[in-house]
């Protein structure tokens, strides 16, 4: 009877303590899973990861191997839109192409293929002075082949070729340079806007589209345009020669047609890239060595910042540290 007494009383501990002793295994197994579903999560990211890098450096690699070639064929650069420090024509990357270009022996010229209405002067001179060096280290001929417009920072470029041809229709010239911005002030009176600005220098603020015009500084900016426009001109010189034949208009700003800057030297023919390459430069074989981003590249920019964080919150839900 005792013994029964007492297995009465041990059976009510015992079934909670069994009770308990299960929940703890589920809340674990739960807990396992959990862990090992993270693990999977985060393991699966890092492989569509790797299979983006692998996917880029083989297109950029196939890229890069389609551009030297040993036979002989016209080497093509292309300049193409706004040339600026940003944007796809920006001296870094044509650079680096015309170097590809001028090395590869199979090259017998360099064709500029340019259609740039365009841009910055220092980016524009950088590559006109490259365009310069290499044709004396390698001793190359350079083409300029000009599509709808070649104005600008695009002419200065141009301007280095050894020829320069066109359509009759393209777009030549606007040897000028500018600077613009805009003047709010009186709309800040209209509408009870105060201005508030602090300096230190009396120039620092100068063509603060907020603040009245100030006559000396207009006055500094224009001699500093002027000498910018006067480097301009000289390299158009030097680079045409004998062939230029400039009036009051050559320098002014205007545009030609392309027939138009034939008669005014500025350019010496009617020509596209096919032409130059089958009867000028005598190789029909054409090969583009132009750095271009790639779409992996383009996909990597644009969504490497998410894929990134993703991988961030993943490894950190799974227990990893990254440091």
């Amino acid at each position: 009877m005792n013994n029964d007494h007492t297995g009465l009383a041990q059976g009510p501990g015992a079934d909670r303590q069994w009770e308990r002793d299960t929940i703890e295994r589920l809340v674990f197994a739960t807990l396992n899973e959990q862990r090992s579903a993270r693990r999977w999560k985060l393991f699966f990211r890092l492989l569509w990861l790797s299979l983006l890098v692998a996917l880029i450096w083989w297109v950029y690699t196939s890229d890069s191997m389609g551009t030297t070639t040993s036979q002989p064929h016209t080497a093509m650069v292309e300049i193409k839109g706004e040339i600026a420090s940003g944007a796809e024509a920006n001296a870094q990357s044509v650079v680096s192409s015309l170097r590809s270009a001028f090395e590869d022996a199979g090259a017998q010229a360099v064709v500029l293929l340019i259609n740039s209405p365009g841009g910055s002067p220092v980016q524009a001179g950088i590559i006109n002075d490259e365009i310069t060096r290499l044709r004396q280290i390698h001793d190359k001929p350079v083409y300029a082949v000009v599509e709808e417009t070649c104005a600008s920072a695009a002419y200065y470029i141009a301007a280095a070729a050894d020829n320069i041809y066109v359509d009759k229709a393209s777009l030549i010239g606007s040897i000028g340079v500018l600077m613009d911005g805009f003047g709010f002030t009186g709309l800040m009176e209209k509408i009870g806007v105060e201005r508030r600005l602090m300096t230190a220098g009396d120039n620092k603020a100068m063509l603060d589209p907020f603040s009245p015009q100030d006559e000396e500084q207009r006055a500094y900016i224009q001699s500093m345009l002027v000498q910018i426009h006067n480097q301009f001109i000289e390299v158009v010189k030097k680079g045409r020669g004998d062939r230029l034949k400039p009036d009051d208009d050559t320098f002014s700003g205007l545009v030609w047609s392309g027939q138009q800057s034939i008669e005014l030297g500025l350019a010496d023919g009617l020509g596209s890239l096919d032409y130059v390459a089958r009867e000028i430069v005598k190789a029909e074989n054409i090969v583009d060595y132009t750095q271009r981003e790639n779409v992996g590249l383009r996909l990597a920019k644009r969504f490497g910042a998410s894929i990134g964080e993703g991988i961030y919150l993943a490894a950190r839900s799974a227990g990893v540290q990254l440091k």
